[in-house]
């Protein structure tokens, strides 16, 4: 798979600053719907691929020749009969998108992060996706019709203040945490723990997260680690409920925990990164990177284009669990029926299952969309990790947790791959389903809990007052003292002096 992810972020942050200007809402022509979509940087296809870039499926060829949005336009008026005009806009970050909404930014459709929906909802800032969305006798409803059916549990049984997730927001792309690693460096039971951070033969080799949500939970997992990996523990009934309350615990006590933890292991550390991690993997300036699943295909196939060998994996004691969704805003909406429809259409157009391929191609994280009755997007794991006829070394790999709930059905849903694969780019694209059994959602922490936990981060990040040695103490003791004495004698011959001359004055008089 070629992925089109640039590794100069340099780039990035100069087109981010630029869509960071308030957008100015465009009049529209008379009957054409202005649809105003804010989404991450690089994370829907953007057409113009070349010639040797063709998906060829059993099914049908897959081409990427103009952008989606410029697709959707075209498709939205022969179906509907109405033009509509997409002004798209990018974001680098979810706080990148929250001020840019705080600064006075109107969009209809975002694409934000889990917490981010939460927070969206929890402030009353998102609009109800309307019942005709969840009709699943309606043709052009792709996303209902083919949301993978492990996904739609998640969305239908989670909430936040009394609200359950599919009633605001619909999936876009997901995935899990954990290492992309050097395995000639890092043993994979290394690297399939969240105690790799504090390997010290791995000094300055690895790199973290800078943001605080992930390197909390990363932290979590490591001092919680005895808890999680327990008997008792993993077999408790209710213990997938116990596990989300364990890793979003942001008590005090556990927040100030996790300070120290990521302060101890801060010296150990190549780096907290967010984008340089990719590039400082394959040039093997580090031997573990703490990254996105969707991210760690990437650096594979990256990898693998100058024959360096990576492998990905997910730690033992839990894995995080992440969502992008999109959520149409009341300030965008405002109550117009026409600009709704036209939002949840644009939902529904990038959910059919060839522009699901082609935005997986494009960006490589995995859709939400499993496709249902329509199999092309198996099909495509297939096309991107299947094993030849002839090759040896081939294990099955079983999908069918993401793609059904029909237990009869699980065994078409098998695919027949690369041994190496149970640790690279299948491992990381579709994880097993043992791996899902011990995942967790990081969950909106909550205002309070929230600015606790981002003064926290500053702690952690900006200089330690507790990393400085007992000598330099000492040291600053001793000067401390020194610039006392001296202040204290050149006070008193100032003193002196004035006196003197007062005296003197007096005398004079």
């Amino acid at each position: 798979m070629k992925k089109r992810k640039t590794l100069f972020c340099g780039i990035l942050a100069g087109m981010l600053a630029l869509s960071c200007f308030p957008a100015v809402p465009a009049a529209a022509d008379d009957g054409e719907i202005v649809l105003r979509v804010a989404n991450w940087e690089e994370y829907i296809d953007e057409g113009g691929w070349e010639d040797d870039e063709v998906i060829d499926l059993e099914s049908g060829d897959i081409f990427g020749e103009n952008p989606l949005v410029e697709d959707f336009e075209e498709w939205y008026y022969e179906e509907y009969g109405q033009k509509v005009r997409v002004e798209y806009s990018t974001f680098g970050t979810n706080e990148d998108l929250y001020n840019m909404l705080t600064l006075g930014d109107v969009f209809d459709l975002v694409c934000p992060s889990e917490y981010m929906i939460m927070k969206l909802i929890a402030e009353d800032k998102a609009v109800p996706l309307s019942e005709g969305f969840f009709d699943e006798d309606n043709e052009l409803n792709y996303y209902i019709n083919g949301v993978s059916p492990f996904i739609r549990d998640i969305f239908e049984t989670h909430e936040i203040g009394g609200e359950y997730w599919d009633k605001y927001a619909a999936g876009y792309m997901w995935g899990v945490t954990g290492f992309v690693y050097n395995p000639e460096i890092v043993t994979r039971e290394e690297a399939s723990s969240w105690h790799l951070f504090e390997k010290e033969g791995l000094h300055r080799q690895i790199t973290v997260k800078d943001n605080v949500r992930d390197t909390y939970f990363a932290a979590l997992g490591a001092l919680k680690s005895d808890l999680l990996l327990s008997e008792d523990f993993r077999n408790a009934e209710d213990y997938h409920e116990r596990l989300l309350e364990e890793m979003n615990d942001t008590s005090p006590e556990v927040m100030n925990e996790v300070q120290e933890y990521l302060q101890s292991i801060k010296d150990n550390l190549y780096s907290f990164e967010t984008d340089s991690g990719i590039s400082d993997m394959v040039s093997g300036k580090v031997a573990a990177n703490f990254q996105w699943s969707g991210d760690g295909v990437f650096i594979l196939d990256l990898a693998d284009e100058v024959d360096y060998y990576l492998e990905y994996a997910v730690p033992e004691e839990v894995t995080n669990i992440y969502f992008d969704g999109w959520v149409m805003l009341k300030a965008g909406i405002d109550g117009d029926e026409e600009k709704q429809q036209a939002a949840e259409a644009f939902i529904n157009f990038i959910s059919r299952p060839d522009n699901v391929i082609r935005n997986m191609y494009y960006v490589g994280y995995t859709s939400v969309i499993a496709g249902a009755e329509d199999g092309r997007i198996f099909e495509y794991a297939d096309w991107c990790y299947g094993a030849e006829e002839d090759e040896e070394d081939t294990v099955d790999y079983s999908l069918a947790h993401f793609f059904t709930e029909d237990e009869e059905e699980a065994e078409d849903f098998v695919l027949t791959v690369p041994e190496d694969q149970l640790r690279r780019q299948m491992f990381s694209q579709y994880p097993p389903e043992e791996v899902l059994d011990r995942a967790c959602i990081m969950v909106y922490f909550g205002p309070e809990a929230n600015e606790a936990a981002n003064q926290m981060w500053i702690k952690v990040r900006c200089y330690n007052i507790a990393d400085i040695p007992a000598w330099a103490w000492i040291i600053a003791a001793v000067v401390v003292v020194i610039l006392a004495v001296f202040l204290i004698r050149s006070k008193k011959k100032t003193s002196r002096n004035k006196t003197g001359r007062f005296t003197a004055r007096v005398r004079e008089e």
